[in-house]
């Protein structure tokens, strides 16, 4: 008899063994990590993050893991995935897939790192359920997108779900038929709209749902829950409910021996198709040897798929300003910089940041040659004019971030929650989490005294 898509996801992913996996998929999955904590302990001092926690600590529970940024209280598993992946996607500056653009590990790496507290896992487990949610998640995308994001779908809690299912059932070492039920009930819980743009802090919650209800998929199938086993290509299944156009056998294609686990970094605090931009604003403000004050002009050109997006040039809060690329290309010129600290509140009437959001005219121009690539020319009063043209963003796969970068920005994010020596300590022993340092080690450097 064939098996169906899920029988043969959890055939594959129980019987995937630690030396199975690429070292360098290993050590990609490790610098995720160390990524995700930073991010997530800079989130968790946020409205939105601190929201998070406080809920979870007013539910209660039986104490199992840890909430990042949080104190030594320890909470349900799968309360702790549901914070801490809102916390992880609350400043803007999570990782990006190169695909559709989604974040791996606010679902996955939130729903693994519970879990694997839950059951005092090593960090090698970990770090081998890290890569089988990623790579679950990235397939459950592959045949769906684009169709899916253009409906209106948001990628992250929708294919995420599968991922941190996938993630935790590894990490409570289910069966094959236990994993396929798993499966099943993630399905049934994929959800989340890309209505979640404007003043509010809708976008941060999408990924609380989605790690938690993988852990609760995971440890449903633990107690005997039984799933269908042909969520995925069903008649009302996963890929024909989700998308006008799917691709079902992206799902197992080459399942073994390719991980199509394809991973970008964030420097900015921002919309990841922003960044380009951002990145011609920095060439043009170092090429500059006038101030910002002598700026005359601006224009903007980019990829008629982003052109009309992202123009909003009066954000109301932060969260405004982290979609609007006008806001962030004069921040950027301004401070020659676009972290977390140039998107705050009290910035937003600054008259400089307000003078340049208005100047910059966007136009679109389908002569550039990726979606996201974008064109700045800058005039100055003087009429000197500065062009240039960004392709391929920094963080990108073609013009990636340095360890020191990386590591500077696990600093900057995670030092007002546990100091240097703490941001510290965490880089080093992030350094032998695939050598089977215990997760426990981990979660102690991560939490607040």
């Amino acid at each position: 008899m064939t098996k169906t898509v899920s029988e043969q996801l959890a055939h594959h992913f129980v019987n995937l063994t630690d030396d199975a996996i690429p070292a360098r998929v290993r050590k990609d999955a490790a610098t995720l990590v160390r990524d995700y904590l930073g991010v997530a302990l800079g989130g968790s001092r946020t409205g939105s993050g601190r929201a998070a926690r406080q809920f979870v600590l007013e539910t209660g529970g039986k104490a199992e893991a840890s909430l990042i940024g949080g104190g030594p209280a320890r909470v349900p598993a799968v309360h702790a995935a549901f914070a801490n992946a809102i916390a992880s996607h609350s400043i803007e500056l999570d990782d990006v897939d190169v695909l559709a653009l989604f974040h791996f590990s606010p679902p996955v790496v939130s729903a693994a790192l519970a879990v694997a507290e839950r059951v005092g896992a090593s960090g090698q487990q970990f770090i081998t359920a890290v890569v089988a949610g990623c790579d679950m998640m990235a397939r459950a995308s592959n045949a769906t997108n684009f169709s899916l994001r253009n409906r209106g779908y948001h990628t992250t809690p929708v294919c995420g779900v599968f991922g941190a299912t996938i993630a935790a059932a590894r990490l409570l070492r289910l069966s094959e038929e236990q994993v396929v039920s798993a499966l099943g009930m993630a399905g049934a819980q994929a959800s989340g709209l890309m209505e979640m743009y404007g003043p509010s802090m809708q976008k941060r919650f999408n990924p609380g749902p989605a790690a938690r209800n993988g852990v609760t998929s995971a440890l449903m199938a633990q107690l005997g829950f039984t799933g269908t086993a042909t969520i995925f290509e069903g008649e009302r299944g996963f890929c024909r409910a989700f998308a006008d156009e799917s691709d079902i056998s992206a799902l197992t294609r080459e399942l073994g021996s390719d991980f199509p686990i394809h991973i970008e970094y964030k420097p900015y605090s921002c919309a990841r198709p922003i960044h380009n931009a951002i990145d011609c604003a920095l060439n043009v403000r170092a090429e500059m040897d006038e101030p910002v004050e002598a700026i005359a002009g601006m224009k903007m050109w980019r990829h008629p798929a982003w052109a009309h997006y992202h123009l909003n040039t009066a954000p109301k809060t932060y969260h405004e300003a982290q979609v609007s690329l006008p806001y962030s290309v004069a921040v950027a010129l301004i401070d020659g910089a676009a972290l977390f600290p140039q998107y705050q509140n009290e910035r937003l009437a600054d008259p400089q940041i307000v003078r340049l959001s208005n100047m910059l005219e966007v136009l679109p121009d389908d002569g550039l040659p990726r979606g996201v690539s974008c064109l700045l020319e800058l005039t100055t009063a003087s009429g000197k004019v500065y062009r240039s043209q960004v392709d391929h963003p920094r963080g990108s796969i073609e013009n990636p971030m340095s360890e020191a970068e990386l590591n500077q920005k696990v600093h900057l994010l995670a030092e007002p929650s546990i100091g240097a020596q703490g941001v510290a300590g965490l880089i080093a022993d992030l350094g032998q989490i695939d050598s089977g340092l215990p997760v426990s080690t981990i979660a102690a450097r991560f939490t607040v005294a």
